[in-house]
């Protein structure tokens, strides 16, 4: 049975529409990550902005908004071709409303009040799915993967296995995450935020820079299109924060991919790397990547260009690849040039890159060592 992603709904920090991200992304336009500066530690800090207007109290309600109106023929075609009841949603993320629930919860320890309950209700983690529901009448299986950075990956796997087993005829899938100080302060905490541009698999890599966005996938059975081809999964438990150096879990990932798909590592022309920009995970990944595929296989962190989404990482992954796959374009690998050793034995892209590129695997390797891996190929 073959599944295709029928389109999609994107928006991150590199624009609001195709056109712009599609323009931005191949000529490494790094800019939109210095579109707003917050403090952290007394230092002001790059959080690329995503360019959506407020229309509601929740920044999350925002940016699926965007993403929503991009598909929304695609929607209003799948409600006349099935039964609502059979059209899933699932969404991954990790922040939902807790910018806005953190707020209003200082003020009311300011205030001297009590806590509102619907500031509770901001902070549970099903709100996406939810509120995507109400938005578009879908009114199948609802719910949202949170597994932090691998979250919106791992919904792909979700989404198939309610198609294969019968609940679904079409499932909207995706995530999204928007800016969030509670997670700025805490990765500041555990000495991973870089207070400068993210330059991931250089010597001089120093942490991440945090992005938020939103992409919305429309997966069903098909033979036209772009394809889920396989994805490998696996949870290697190995520390709550530190990725296993030896990639032991991110090795397992990317072969049960190419199981799935029933592909060989010769077959896969561009791994969308996680490439977070720091010591540790580029360390890890680079060793995988390299176990795996050797050193001829195109890569590409595109989190220079998003900042790290979080919860949405996975689908905006997912997004950029599908649009180079759609229109034919590779997206470059953008750091200072100066490789680390340890992540030199891997190929990165360069702007201006021309090759045939047919199936791409994308990574997201989470907290607590949930890994996943995904292809998707014409």
């Amino acid at each position: 049975m073959e599944y295709i992603l029928k389109n999609l709904g994107f928006v991150c920090a590199l624009g609001d529409n195709h056109t712009d991200i599609i323009e931005n992304a191949r000529k490494g336009d790094t800019s939109a990550m210095f579109s707003e500066d917050v403090i952290v530690g007394g230092e002001k800090v790059p959080f690329g902005k995503a360019p959506v207007a407020k229309t509601h109290d929740l920044r999350m309600y925002d940016l699926i908004d965007v993403a929503l109106g991009q598909i929304s023929a695609d929607i209003e075609l799948l409600k006349q071709n099935y039964d609502a009841n059979r059209l899933g949603i699932i969404i991954g993320s990790s922040n939902t409303g807790v910018s806005e629930a953190q707020k209003r919860i200082e003020t009311a320890f300011q205030n001297g009040v009590s806590i509102e309950k619907d500031v509770i209700v901001e902070l549970e983690l099903g709100m996406p799915s939810q509120y995507i529901r109400e938005k578009t009448g879908f009114m199948g299986p609802t719910f949202t993967v949170s597994t932090a950075c691998s979250s919106s990956l791992k919904v792909f796997e979700s989404a198939r296995k309610l198609i294969e087993n019968g609940f679904c005829d079409a499932v909207l899938v995706g995530g999204v995450d928007g800016r969030c100080d509670f997670a700025l302060n805490g990765f500041d905490a555990l000495s991973a935020l870089s207070k400068k541009h993210t330059n991931p698999m250089s010597k001089n890599r120093d942490g991440i820079n945090l992005g938020e966005g939103a992409a919305l996938f429309i997966l069903e059975r098909g033979c036209c299109g772009i394809k889920l081809l396989g994805i490998g999964e696996s949870s290697d438990a190995y520390h709550l924060t530190s990725p296993d150096p030896t990639g032991t879990g991110a090795i397992f990932s990317m072969n049960r991919a190419l199981v799935d798909a029933k592909l060989e590592p010769k077959d896969i022309d561009f791994i969308n790397m996680h490439g977070t920009g720091t010591v540790a995970n580029d360390a890890m990944e680079s060793l995988a990547i390299n176990t795996v595929f050797g050193e001829n296989v195109l890569c590409a962190s595109t989190k220079p260009l998003t900042g790290h989404t979080l919860g949405a990482a996975g689908a905006i992954s997912m997004g950029l690849s599908w649009l180079m796959l759609k229109y034919d374009f590779i997206i470059p690998h953008i750091f200072d040039g100066e490789y680390a050793d340890d992540c030199s034995k891997i190929k990165l892209a360069q702007i201006g890159e021309t090759r045939e590129i047919n199936r791409i695997l994308c990574n997201a390797f989470a907290f607590g060592g949930s890994n996943t891996s995904l292809i998707m190929g014409n």
